[in-house]
C-alpha cells in the first residue's frame, strides 16, 4: 500500500529565502498586507498532471472549484486549469458557475448541487450543465420550455441528491424531457478514502450500482452521456475505474482530508497555498496579567507576545488556539494564546529573538526548516483539511505565483 508523498518534505524542497514581496504581493503590501494567501500555479499544473497520470488514458479531469476553489480562488484557479488544457469543471451553485462564464471560462460547467427551477433562463443563458437530482425536478425544469443540458444524479447508496438507483423507469425518463439535453450521468462515493474492508466492499459495490444502471440505459438503446463517479480518493484508490470524468477536489490542491491518510495510487502532490499575515504589535506581559477575551490565558510568569493581523473571520478556527495551535515566525514555532478574536491572534514568542511590528507570520506553508500544513491544523480541530482550507474568508487576498 502506498502513501501520499509527505507534505512536508515536499515544502522542503524549495529553498528557505527571506520573504520579499514582489509582483502582486508588492500590490498586497501596498493595499495593507494585512493577511495574504500565495497561490502557486506551478503546483496545481503538477498536481492535475499527476491525477492526470494516475487515471486510465481516455479518462479526462473536471476540476472542482466550488467554495472558491477550496479557498484558492476559483476564477483564477479556472483560467490556470483551462490554460492546462482542462475543459470541464464543476460547481456547487449556479452563482460559481455564473462567475466563471463571466472571467471567460470556456468549456462545460457543471452545477452538482440544486438550482431553483425559476434560473432556468440563466441556466442557458450562460450555458451552464445543471445536475437533475431527481425526475419531478426534471418535470420543473422542462416546464419552462427552455433547452438545458443537464447530467443525470444516480444515488448509490449515499442517500444525498439523486435518482435511487433502483428506479429504472424514472432514470429513463429523465432522458425524455424534450428540452433537457442529457450530457452525463455520475454518482458520488461515500466511503473512498477508506482502506477498511468494510469501506472497500461498500465502494465496489457502489460502482457495480452506477455500472449496473449505466448497461441497462444502453440496453434501452438510451446513451448514458458522460460517466463520473470519482472524486479525489475514488481516484487515488480506485485508479483503473475506467469512466469519462474524474471530479478531483482536494487532491487538485496538493493534499489529502487527513494527515498521513493512505492511498493505493502513488502521488506526488504539492501544496498549493501558503497562508501568512503579519506582526502587528509585540509588547511584554508581566505575570498573573491575563491576555486577551474572557481572562482565558493568564501567564504564570513574564511573556512576550506579538499580536497577528488575522482571526475567525478570516478562517482561523476560533478553537485552534485551545487544541495547541501554533504559528511560524522566523523559522521558529510560536504557540497561540488567548481566545482568536474575529480579526487578530496573539501568540507567545517569548522564546524567539527580534520579532517585531512588521514580521511575516506564516499560519499555513514553510518558513526556514518548519513547515505547518492544513492538515495539522485540521487534525488538531477535528477535522479535515478541506474545510480549514475552503473557510478562508474574502478579506484574505489571494496571489498567484509561478515559481
Amino acid at each position: 500500500m502506498l502513501t501520499a508523498a509527505p507534505v512536508r518534505s515536499l515544502y522542503r524542497k524549495i529553498p528557505y529565502a527571506p520573504l520579499v514581496p514582489s509582483g502582486k504581493q508588492k500590490e498586497a503590501a501596498l493595499s495593507g498586507g494585512r493577511a495574504w494567501a500565495e497561490i502557486n500555479l506551478d503546483h496545481l499544473r503538477h498536481n492535475a498532471e499527476e491525477l492526470q497520470r494516475i487515471a486510465p488514458s481516455a479518462t479526462r479531469i473536471m476540476a472542482v472549484v466550488k467554495a472558491n476553489a477550496y479557498g484558492h480562488g476559483s476564477n483564477e484557479i479556472a483560467e490556470e486549469l483551462s490554460r492546462a488544457g482542462i475543459g470541464h469543471f464543476a460547481v456547487a451553485e449556479i452563482g460559481e458557475g455564473i462567475s466563471l462564464r463571466k472571467h471567460g471560462i470556456r468549456g462545460e460547467i457543471l452545477i452538482l448541487g440544486y438550482t431553483s427551477p425559476g434560473l432556468a433562463p440563466e441556466l442557458a443563458r450562460y450555458q451552464l450543465t445543471q445536475t437533475l437530482v431527481n425526475r419531478e425536478y426534471g418535470e420543473a425544469l422542462e416546464a419552462f420550455g427552455i433547452s438545458i443540458n443537464i447530467h443525470v444524479k444516480i444515488d448509490t447508496g449515499m442517500n444525498r441528491l439523486g435518482e435511487p438507483y433502483q428506479d429504472m423507469k424514472s432514470i429513463r425518463d429523465c432522458y425524455r424531457f424534450p428540452h433537457l439535453r442529457v450530457t452525463g450521468i455520475f454518482s458520488h462515493l461515500s466511503m473512498s478514502d477508506s482502506q477498511g474492508e468494510t469501506a472497500r466492499e461498500f465502494t465496489q459495490e457502489q460502482m457495480r450500482r452506477f455500472d449496473e444502471v449505466i448497461r441497462k440505459l444502453k440496453a434501452a438503446e438510451i446513451n448514458p452521456g458522460r460517466t463520473h463517479i470519482q472524486s479525489s480518493y475514488g481516484i487515488l484508490n480506485y485508479p483503473g475505474a475506467g469512466y469519462d470524468l474524474v471530479r478531483p477536489g482536494i487532491a487538485l490542491y496538493g493534499l489529502l482530508s487527513h494527515e498521513g491518510d493512505q492511498v493505493q495510487a502513488q502521488a506526488d502532490l504539492r501544496p498549493v497555498l501558503t497562508l501568512r499575515a503579519k506582526v502587528t504589535q509585540v509588547k511584554e506581559v508581566e505575570a498573573h496579567h491575563p491576555v486577551g477575551y474572557g481572562l482565558n490565558f493568564v501567564p504564570s510568569h513574564d511573556i512576550r507576545i506579538a499580536t497577528v493581523s488575522i482571526g475567525y473571520a478570516d478562517g482561523i478556527p476560533r478553537s485552534l488556539s485551545e487544541h495547541g495551535g501554533y504559528v511560524l515566525i522566523r523559522g521558529q514555532r510560536a504557540s497561540m494564546i488567548g481566545s482568536i478574536c474575529m480579526d487578530q491572534l496573539t501568540v507567545d514568542v517569548t522564546s524567539i529573538d527580534g520579532v517585531r511590528q512588521g514580521d511575516t507570520v506564516t499560519l499555513i506553508g514553510q518558513d526556514g526548516e518548519e513547515t505547518l500544513t492544513a492538515c495539522q491544523i485540521a487534525e488538531r480541530c477535528g477535522t479535515v483539511s478541506n474545510e480549514i482550507l475552503s473557510r478562508l474568508g474574502s478579506r484574505v487576498e489571494r496571489t498567484f505565483q509561478n515559481e
